[in-house]
Formats: structure tokens, sequence, C-alpha cells
């Protein structure tokens, strides 16, 4: 943080409501927690947002500017939830349809009992990841042969009694939405959500952009789905060309901090650019009360994962990439810190003590 960024700060302190400064004063805090760890050579780049009604504060750290654009890991599930909903509100597909009325071939055993509801709460009983995960990496694999595994891959459970994280499928809900809109996914949400919502920092894969124009990741504190670090990973960890492409829909998208707080607030204050207002709220809803973890249609919802002081409205989402974001209707407050340090890390040391200095103000 330079003597401009803290002027800034300074200054957006000044005639703010009650609440909107209350949000805003442990900000000096939050700045101690991330610019600690730069000083420290720990952390390379950071911008954090965060937004209290009208009021807005940003700042970028280390090699980061303001516009930086990150690869937003798990963050990425959101927004491919939002084309779901988007066919949805469209009358395209439903939320109740099986998985099945659109990928015909998913039809062995109990996968003709899992919907898309299943699928974008985690309870579908697919894995997170194929057990070849790596080899299809390491080999350069299209996202068809991840597609093709996820139709045949073992469930875990029958759909519907569980919770587990599972990132195979958000990626056979992202090709639901291929299948239906006949358009590819990065092109879908270029023109349903980001151009609408004024997203000119975020892009599913590279797009149009340079790899060099994408903060650099610290791959050697990496998921281990992700090379977990090891230099043979290279050719296929979060910094190589072949991850940046891709257009993963469970955690290849790329956007700025302030990016990803518009797409947040867009269902704080839903004004039907997008979706409707009861289409968003339904998104935003827990749907999985009764399971172990409270899940949203692509978020996760609660206080639990978020920041300690959000309500159980919250709502929002982390990526292993070293990024979290979250908004909460109970106070009209998002917030966002998107890292160049790997979750595993950046989880204790900055992410969650950010998050919950800001959601406790």
């Amino acid at each position: 943080m330079n003597r401009r960024d803290t002027l800034a700060l300074t200054l957006a302190s000044l005639g703010m409501a009650p609440r909107a400064r209350a949000a805003l004063s442990s900000m000096q805090t939050v700045n101690t927690i991330i610019q600690a760890q730069v000083d420290n050579g720990t952390l390379h780049s950071a911008v954090l947002h965060v937004q209290c009604g009208a009021e807005v504060t940003q700042q970028a750290y280390g090699k980061a500017e303001a516009s930086s654009m990150f690869l937003l890991g798990s963050i990425t599930k959101p927004l491919t939830a939002a084309a779901v909903m988007i066919l949805a509100d469209r009358g395209a597909l439903k939320l109740s349809d099986p998985a099945v009325k659109h990928l015909p071939e998913f039809s062995e055993g109990a996968r003709r009992d899992i919907t898309l509801e299943h699928l974008l709460t985690h309870s579908s009983g697919l894995p997170d990841q194929l057990e070849d995960n790596n080899a299809l990496r390491a080999r350069h694999a299209p996202l068809s042969e991840f597609v093709k595994g996820a139709m045949r891959t073992p469930l875990l459970f029958k759909p519907g009694t569980k919770y587990h994280y599972q990132s195979m499928g958000i990626l056979l809900a992202a090709e639901i939405v291929e299948r239906v809109s006949g358009m590819p996914l990065p092109r879908f949400l270029q023109q349903h959500l980001f151009t609408p919502i004024g997203m000119s920092r975020s892009v599913l894969g590279l797009g149009s952009h340079a790899k060099s124009e994408m903060v650099s990741m610290q791959t050697e504190h990496a998921a281990p789905e992700a090379g977990a670090g090891d230099p043979s990973a290279r050719s296929w960890d979060w910094n190589s060309d072949y991850w940046r492409n891709l257009a993963a829909p469970w955690g290849g998208a790329h956007s700025s901090a302030a990016d990803v707080a518009a797409f947040l607030r867009s269902f704080l204050h839903p004004d039907g650019r997008v979706l409707r207002e009861e289409t968003a709220r339904l998104m935003v809803r827990d749907h999985t009360p009764g399971l172990e973890a409270h899940r949203g249609v692509g978020f996760m919802s609660g206080p639990i994962g978020l920041g300690k002081g959000c309500s159980a409205r919250a709502f929002g989402h982390s990526g292993s990439t070293g990024t979290l974001a979250w908004a909460d209707p109970a106070t009209d407050t998002s917030f966002v810190l998107l890292t160049s340090l790997p979750k595993n890390v950046s989880g204790a040391l900055l992410l969650y003590p950010a998050s919950d200095q800001v959601s406790a103000a």
C-alpha cells in the first residue's frame, strides 16, 4: 500500500453514514494484516475491495494494481451457476430438471435421479475431481475429456442425500448450458453476464487477453489437484498456458476485485439486467438446510467459510487460488480479497482474518 492508497482510505472515511463508517473502520487492521505478508515476502500480489452501501474502499498490494485480473479458482462456480439460472429465467430449463433430460448419455443407474439443483448444490454424489485429474491435465486434455469422465465416474452416494463438494457437478452444469444455448460457456458468460453488469475485467479462460496480463500465481503452494507446487507440473499448473486457456467452469475464470464485487452486488440489489429479482433471490437462498453444509445455487450460504460476523443471509465463495468473496444483505456489505497466494496458506494468514475483521465491524 502506498501513500496515495493511504490518503484514499482516509478520505473515504470522511462523511460516511455511521453504518458505513463502522463497516470500514477496521480497514487499518486489515491493511496491516495484508501488508505485513507483502513486507515479509510471503505474499506477492493482492487487491482488496470492500463496499458498504455506497461507500467503497479498494486497495492494491505488492505487484498488483487495482484493476489486476486474478485467477479466481472456485469463485468461478457461482458464475457458471448464474449461466444456468439465466437459461432458467428464459424458460429453457428448470432447476428441477433431471440432468439426463439435457445429457441423454448420463443415464446409468442413480444418475437418472440427479437434477440440475443437485449439480449446483454439491449434492449430486459426483466427486470433486476425477481420479485421473492430474493425468488428464498433464497431457493437456480438452474439457470434453473431463466431461466424458464425469459422465461415467462412480457416484459417491445417492443423489440428494449428502453434501460433498464437487467440481464435476459444476462441469456437467456447464455442459448443459452449452448444449441448451448452443454457445460456448465463455461466450455465453461474456454476452449474458459480464457485459450487462459491466464486468469489463472478467473472462472465463483467457479469451482475447494475454496470459501476461494476469497476476501470476505462487504455485509453490498450489493445491494437490493443481500440481502441489511440483516443478514437473509446470506445464499444467495454475500458471501454465494450458490451464489459463482451458476455461474450466469450476475454477478457470479471471477477474478483478471490482468486477467480483459488481457480480455479488447484483444479487444484493437485483435490477433485472441479468436475472429477475425472484431468480436472484433463489440463487442465494439456502438449498441444503438438512445436509452437512449450507449451499445456495452455486454459492456458499451463511457465515461458515465466509466471515465470522456475517449473517445467516450472507452468500459468497472462496477459491483455492487464494480468493474469498461474499456479500451480506443484512448490512449491505460486500467483501472481495483476491491474492496470488494459494488458500492453503493465505486462508489462515490473510483471507479469513481480513474477512472476520470486516464482517464483524
